[in-house]
Order: structure tokens, then sequence, then C-alpha cells
């Protein structure tokens, strides 16, 4: 994989404070967050750990602006993620974030070339620089030569790779992955589990959740969580 150029600043990238988010369960409310404050320097890769139910995936929705914190403010790259304003908060999200889930959330009638285009596209660039980028961003992650192909004859890697490719299209200030190794095998993991280590190497800030031991490893900081806390140690 050739390396990619990360423009990096001395600020961090994400800045939570005292984020508190609260759902409403049959028996009694959820505190899936307790006043959590985190923050990623520019260039940076933490891994959040923790036992199912510790909050790991709210934190990560909430820094996305998926959800939205009841209290507590969530800023990325020195913007203010807005708590009132859908509009706004996914128009940070698309131009600032990129996202990996476990189960790659592709589109299947789509290429792998259109798929990668699609977050291009939607920030209002042509077809050709979007179609430019899209192959630039294959190339990097290997799979170049499977731009034609749609994402079921793809293999598991590969489509996490496709997945990735698609979060970085629009050159984000954060990668944000919810378990990006989870549903793979063991080869195919430890090639995900590269080729983030290649993407932080080259500057690419990330925050990973996950419950592999060597996902973590690979990380600058691990902050584990528990009953919607961050916990020392």
């Amino acid at each position: 994989m050739n390396a990619m150029v990360i423009e990096t600043s001395n600020r961090p990238v994400v800045v939570v404070e005292r984020a508190w988010r609260t759902f409403q369960a049959d028996r009694a409310p959820v505190r899936a967050l307790r006043g959590v404050d985190f923050t990623v320097d520019t260039g940076e890769m933490v891994a959040v750990v923790g036992p199912s139910g510790a909050g790991k995936s709210t934190l990560l929705n909430v820094i996305a602006g998926i959800d939205v914190p009841d209290e507590g403010t969530v800023a990325i790259d020195g913007e203010a993620m807005p708590a009132d304003d859908d509009d706004r908060r996914a128009a940070l999200r698309r131009n600032r974030i990129g996202m990996v889930f476990q189960f790659f959330s592709l589109l299947e009638d789509m290429t792998a070339l259109e798929n990668v285009m699609l977050p291009v596209v939607m920030t209002g660039s042509g077809g050709r620089a979007a179609e430019r980028r899209g192959r630039e961003v294959l190339d990097l992650l290997g799979i170049g030569d499977r731009a034609g192909d749609r994402p079921p004859v793809l293999s598991g890697g590969q489509r996490q790779r496709l997945a990735i490719a698609r979060a970085l299209a629009n050159r984000p200030a954060v990668l944000l992955a919810d378990e990006p190794t989870g549903a793979l095998d063991g080869d195919s993991g430890g090639e995900v589990l590269e080729l983030f280590r290649r993407l932080h190497h080259d500057g690419q800030t990330i925050v990973v959740v996950t419950h592999s031991d060597e996902v973590a490893a690979g990380a600058d900081r691990i902050v584990r969580m528990r009953d919607g806390s961050i916990r020392d140690g």
C-alpha cells in the first residue's frame, strides 16, 4: 500500500466533554454514558475496550453525530457538533468523519467504485473528481482491480477494505471503527489489522472500538469503559 499523506495540526481532533446519554428501557432507564470526557490528538490511534454494554458504541455514535448526548458537548477538528441541527451534524459527519462498521454496510447493487464515489458525490464534487478519488483510494487499499465488482462477490476481507476505502474517500479528520475485525476470519482480520496500522503510521487519526486484544495492542492508547464511564487502568 502506498503511503497516504495526512494533513496534521496541533489541536485535538476529537473532544468530548461531560457527555451523558440515557436510553429509556422497559424496566428502568439505561445510562449508557455517565459524564464521559474523551480526547483524541491528531495522528493518534485510540482503542476503546470494555465489556458489552459498557457504552463503547454509544460513545462512538455520539462522536459521529449519529446520536446526541443528553448533556455535554462534542467537537470534531475544532468544530462543535450541533445537538439541535440534524443537517449540520450530517454535513460535519460527511466532511470530517469516516466510519467503518463490523458488518460493512455497503450498497450491494453498486460496484466497489460506486460505493467509494458516493460520499464524494454527496459533498458536491463532480463525477470525474469522485471517480478519480475513488480509484485512488481503492488502489491505496489494494483492491483497485475489483473496482467494477459488486460487494457480494468479494471476500469478507475485501469487503472490509472497501468499507475502509469508502470511509477514507473524503479525507476525514478522524476514522471511527466499530469492531472492524469482528465479522472476519483470522486471516482476513489480520489483513485489516495491518491496514489500520499502516493508516496510523501514515498519520490518520483513528478511534477503534474493539474486543480484540490484538487490535487494541496496535493503538497508542487504550481507553477502558465500564457502566458508561471511562475507567483508569
